[in-house]
């Protein structure tokens, strides 16, 4: 399998995400559905914290694409909802410290909205894995 981050040179230089990620050769698609800040126990993380909310979406996301055998790298499309009046640079600095050094960074689109499935979430988020077979 192949995957090619796009970022063309006569582009804004994008920073945190790719353009376009292309993938070519056999491969699983995994489909993850919108993650909230729900842990383990069913009790929600970071009430009014968009920090720690969107670390709890990220791990989340981590378990299933652990139980897939994939990692964070296997991600190549992130939708991020935000709820409106939330600064998007909290959960950046998060979504940084998780990815880490790998500078093949997934597409990535942020919303804003007037809410989500609860009125105490904050964010949640959805991806799009892509795992070698």
């Amino acid at each position: 399998m192949e995957l090619k981050h796009i970022n063309p040179e006569n582009m804004a230089k994008p920073r945190g995400y790719s353009h376009a990620v292309s993938v070519k050769g056999n491969h699983e698609t995994l489909y993850i559905g919108g993650q909230n800040a729900i842990d383990e126990n069913g009790v929600l993380v970071g009430k009014n914290n968009l920090k720690e909310q969107t670390e709890q979406v990220l791990t989340n996301i981590e378990k299933i694409l652990e139980k897939s055998d994939a990692k964070l790298e296997n991600v190549v499309k992130f939708n991020i909802y935000l709820v409106q009046g939330q600064d998007p640079q909290d959960g950046f600095q998060v979504f940084q410290g998780k990815w880490g050094e790998n500078e093949n960074f997934p597409t990535i689109t942020v919303l804003f909205v007037s809410g989500l499935g609860n009125p105490d979430w904050l964010v949640e988020i959805d991806a799009v894995a892509i795992i070698p077979e």
